[in-house]
């Protein structure tokens, strides 16, 4: 079976599961429903896999499922990124990170705009820009009261970001994993393992997340920047990568990077201009890969909550 085929019969497999799955789950989103499905597919044996037919079908289908989540990881959302924010013990130091982010996110804008040629035609707005009328006295002081009022912080422009004020979401998302946010944030599916390089052997045992019988469990969507206890101290982010991109690494995998980096590390990867892989070594964070490679290794224990994946 080629790797286009072992796609295929995954998307197969979907196609013929998903209505039931929604059918016995109603309220439930779409990347909820998916793993449902995926979950009933790796509890099938190789031989049953292998039996399964390939589908012409495209995952773009089920994007007309809505999803609780879709508000900032949907395809319409424009920004490329995800921030999920897991610790909520010190205040000052995620606004200290956030605006180190913000202010990155500004310089890179600011870059890119001086890069624009210069001599392109004023337009009547630019023209009228340093005469027009100054606002009336009334409006000034509506303005500066409306501001005084306003506590939100400024929004980012590469970036949705998921920092709950419900004590309840709090917890849900304190501590969680990589593999989680995956599970909540992106779309799950299954493509063939990378091949194994001449004189190695197989990974064993398999994991779903590396090497399953010739399988490997991956995602896809924005990508995800997880914000943790260590950020709090260190101001860098977990970047979680959507598969393994060479043999033996994993779906899950992350390395760290400062909030004054990624702004452009963001752009970069969505363009395609840059893809993470270290050279060909492999120099992902291994104890969080071992904290996925355990996770996937047990079902996943679905919540009740719509919006949420797991309890």
């Amino acid at each position: 079976m080629t790797a286009l085929e072992d796609a295929d019969v995954f998307r197969s497999f979907l196609q013929e599961h998903f209505p039931a799955a929604k059918q016995t789950h109603p309220t439930e989103g779409r990347r909820k429903l998916k793993l449902r499905v995926l979950e009933e597919f790796w509890s099938l044996t190789p031989e049953q896999r292998a039996a399964l037919p390939a589908s012409q079908a495209i995952d773009a289908e089920l994007l007309v499922y809505g999803d609780p989540h879709d508000d900032i990881a949907g395809p319409d959302v424009p920004a490329p990124g995800i921030l999920v924010r897991t610790d909520f013990s010190d205040d000052a130091a995620w606004s200290a990170f956030y605006k180190t982010l913000l202010e990155a996110e500004k310089d890179f804008t600011s870059a890119q705009d001086d890069a624009e040629p210069t001599d392109a035609e004023m337009t009547p707005a630019d023209e009228a820009g340093s005469s027009a009328p100054a606002p009336a006295s009334g409006d000034a002081e509506m303005a500066e009261n409306e501001d005084e009022d306003e506590e939100e912080e400024e929004p980012l422009g590469f970036f949705s970001v998921l920092d709950p004020e419900d004590l309840a979401e709090q917890a849900r998302l304190t501590g969680i994993s990589n593999l989680t946010a995956l599970h909540m944030l992106n779309d799950a599916s299954v493509r063939a393992a990378p091949p194994v390089p001449q004189g190695e052997k197989r990974v064993r045992p398999g994991n779903r997340l590396v090497d399953l019988n010739g399988l490997q469990e991956v995602y896809s969507g924005k990508t995800l920047w997880i914000y943790d206890a260590k950020s709090n101290s260190d101001q860098s982010v977990r970047m979680v990568n959507q598969q393994g991109d060479m043999y033996g690494t994993a779906t899950g995998d992350s390395w760290r990077a400062r909030a004054s980096h990624i702004t452009e590390l963001q752009v970069n990867i969505a363009s395609g201009a840059m893809k993470i892989d270290f050279g060909g070594m492999d120099r992902w964070d291994y104890p969080q890969r071992q904290r996925n490679l355990a996770e996937a290794s047990q079902p996943i224990n679905f919540s009740p909550d719509p919006k949420w994946i797991a309890d």
